[in-house]
């Protein structure tokens, strides 16, 4: 199908800018140009609403990193669920990403830590992965300080489904029980050649030189491309937790998310794979620009709902 009309619309208005391309661009510059996109262009009505949130330093892997929490409406106890934004591991922050942990909190009905780990190429990999293991490691230990109860999640959007992805290897090694994880167009396979990186290079908001600078500045220098703290589809999938993981139809990350969700399946772990056509990579910060993003996110987060509170 075509790409959704209204998302349609902004990626006319962004081919018409004199906007050099991110890949152009300085980190600290890409990184101005993502806080604009998203909470430059996001009115206070569309801001999602939840009963409180918190900044609050939490352990990283060399120094306390800065956290939010979100806290629902209602009584507890809830699960206690670790968020990590996307952004190539090289631009987005807790502003850029505040909405989506919003809608995690409200419609998945827990608790939403979200970590702000190191960014590269100041801290190349595998600091992200790093600090993203130990902030879930100090957060596991202390789901008393959030949600109150023994449910724990993971969730990421893109460069934080790949961090939320090699999190929930590590602690499934570690034996630490995770309820679910939720994986939104996640990054699982860094040199992995697949169709949609082809067919959806240009024109999708993500292109396939941002994510060559992406991951030049985060792992261009690491010989190993099949890392599983850099593709986690590498490592031992069994025994990982039940997934909800979505994909895109215009993205390029699109078929290796999915074949993340297969060899979850042929490992015998529980996966729920949605392919959302029309959309793009990022539709899950578009639900006030787009009712068919609106409504993927709502249903995704119904479904790891589902799967947090059994």
């Amino acid at each position: 199908m075509p790409v959704d009309q209204h998302i349609a619309a902004l990626l006319a208005m962004a081919q018409q800018s004199d906007m050099p391309p991110m890949y152009e661009s300085a980190p600290d510059v890409g990184r101005a140009q993502y806080l604009a996109m998203t909470t430059g262009l996001r009115s206070p009505e569309q801001v999602i609403p939840v009963a409180s949130t918190e900044d609050i330093p939490v352990p990283g892997a060399e120094g306390d990193l800065r956290a939010r929490v979100y806290r629902p409406e209602g009584e507890g106890p809830f699960p206690t669920v670790v968020f990590f934004h996307g952004g190539g591991w090289v631009i987005g922050d807790l502003e850029t990403h505040d909405n989506m942990a919003r809608h995690i909190c409200r419609d998945g009905e827990a608790v939403v830590v979200s970590v702000d780990y190191r960014l590269a190429p100041e801290h190349p990999f595998p600091a992200a992965a790093d600090d993203a293991i130990a902030s879930a490691r100090w957060i596991a230990a202390n789901r008393d300080r959030f949600g109150g109860d023994d449910r724990l999640g993971l969730a990421g959007d893109s460069a934080g489904g790949n961090l939320a992805a090699v999190v929930a290897q590590t602690l499934h090694a570690e034996n630490t029980p995770v309820a679910a994880q939720l994986l939104i167009y996640p990054a699982v396979d860094a040199e992995g050649e697949y169709p949609s990186r082809v067919e959806n290079a240009r024109g999708y908001f993500l292109e396939q030189p941002t994510m060559d600078w992406f991951y030049g500045h985060y792992a261009g220098a690491w010989e190993d491309a099949k890392d599983p703290r850099l593709a986690p589809l590498h490592a031992d999938l069994t025994g990982q937790p039940p997934a909800v993981i979505v994909t895109a139809e215009f993205d390029p990350l699109r078929d290796e998310g999915e074949a993340y969700g297969e060899a979850l399946k042929a490992a015998g772990v529980h996966v729920d794979v949605t392919r959302y056509d029309g959309l793009i990579h990022g539709f899950f910060d578009m639900g006030g620009l787009s009712p068919a993003a609106k409504a993927a996110i709502e249903e995704t987060c119904g479904k790891f709902r589902k799967l947090l509170h059994g």
